[in-house]
């Protein structure tokens, strides 16, 4: 590890999304402080800190080496983390799927985190972070290509109740990345036939604004970056009585299945990366812990405001979590 603390703040440590990544940051090594502004809901170590308290950010991010925003919705909790990560001279990493304030923390960002000699990584999660890491590992030695496909395939999408939250905190700000720009997402989204190369089979699709369409743009020379998923998880979504995410096993995860290609095209050639594996919120984990654990060890990395797929070996790391967390193959 490099010189900086490899202790670790976890801001709303004890979300749904949050046990996990707290778990997968020991895992590999690091100490946490876990913070939030529920005393009740922290162990006898964790720290008080609310947003509206500079102050109490400060002291709860004193000396760590990285901050991981886990307190969605991330449109209200983003900017006062990221200010106080950057007072600290902390890295900076959430796992927003908020494609507003990815875009927000990508642009306004970068700078501050260069003069701070950090870096700030947004969405490092299952959405904008899994798919920019399966881009990046499709890519292979191309650096430019003709456009950019996500299919993701879940069986079922219960949300949790921090989810539910940011859907209402961010309606009707979804954004296409078609022709090298961002433009409203269409009133009725546009289908797909997709053929998953395993059990998953063909099915139809539906477009989605994720965060992954930002963080790919961010640093992936294409014109055009499209997601789509199936309509199960969607029906979910919008069903008010569909229940929180119950655990099936003993690391609190849920029976969800997940199957994600990433098909990456130049001049009619195809090249596909995909992951499949079980609950998005708990892959969410490694993934963030997976981005915190690259910052602080010994390799140069860069600073300002990166994305995942920018900063790690995409198709490296997700080998790294097979079998373990994830299934990943390339082609």
């Amino acid at each position: 590890m490099s010189n900086r603390s490899t202790t670790i703040a976890v801001f709303g440590a004890y979300g749904h999304t949050a046990r996990f990544v707290v778990r997968s940051l020991r895992e590999v090594g690091l100490k946490v402080v876990e913070v939030g502004r529920d005393r009740g809901r922290l162990p006898a170590a964790g720290v008080v800190a609310v947003v509206d308290d500079p102050v109490s950010l400060d002291r709860a991010f004193d000396g760590v080496g990285a901050v991981v925003n886990c307190a969605g919705p991330f449109l209200d909790t983003a900017g006062p983390v990221v200010e106080a990560a950057l007072r600290a001279g902390a890295h900076y990493v959430d796992i927003a799927a908020e494609q507003g304030v990815t875009m927000e923390l990508l642009g306004r960002y970068d700078a501050p985190a260069r003069q701070a000699g950090v870096a700030v990584v947004p969405s490092a999660a299952f959405y904008g972070g899994l798919g920019d890491l399966l881009v990046t590992a499709a890519l292979g030695d191309w650096t430019s290509v003709d456009d950019v496909r996500i299919a993701i395939a879940l069986s079922s999408w219960l949300p949790t109740e921090g989810t539910r939250r940011t859907i209402a905190r961010n309606t009707g700000r979804h954004v296409v990345f078609t022709d090298n720009e961002f433009v409203p997402a269409p009133s009725v989204p546009g289908t797909v036939l997709w053929r998953f190369p395993h059990r998953a089979g063909e099915q139809r699709l539906t477009e989605l604004s994720t965060s992954d369409q930002v963080t790919i743009a961010h640093h992936v020379r294409t014109p055009r970056v499209s997601v789509h998923v199936n309509a199960e998880p969607l029906a979910d979504l919008r069903d008010p009585a569909s229940p929180p995410p119950p655990p099936v096993d003993d690391l609190g995860r849920s029976a969800q299945t997940f199957h994600v290609d990433a098909v990456v095209s130049r001049d009619g050639v195809h090249r596909r990366a995909s992951a499949s594996g079980q609950d998005i919120y708990a892959v969410s984990g490694p993934l963030a812990a997976g981005v915190v654990a690259r910052l602080l060890d010994d390799r140069p990395s860069p600073t300002g405001a990166v994305t995942a797929g920018r900063l790690l070996d995409g198709g490296g790391f997700l080998r790294s979590l097979d079998p373990a967390h994830l299934a990943f193959s390339v082609g």
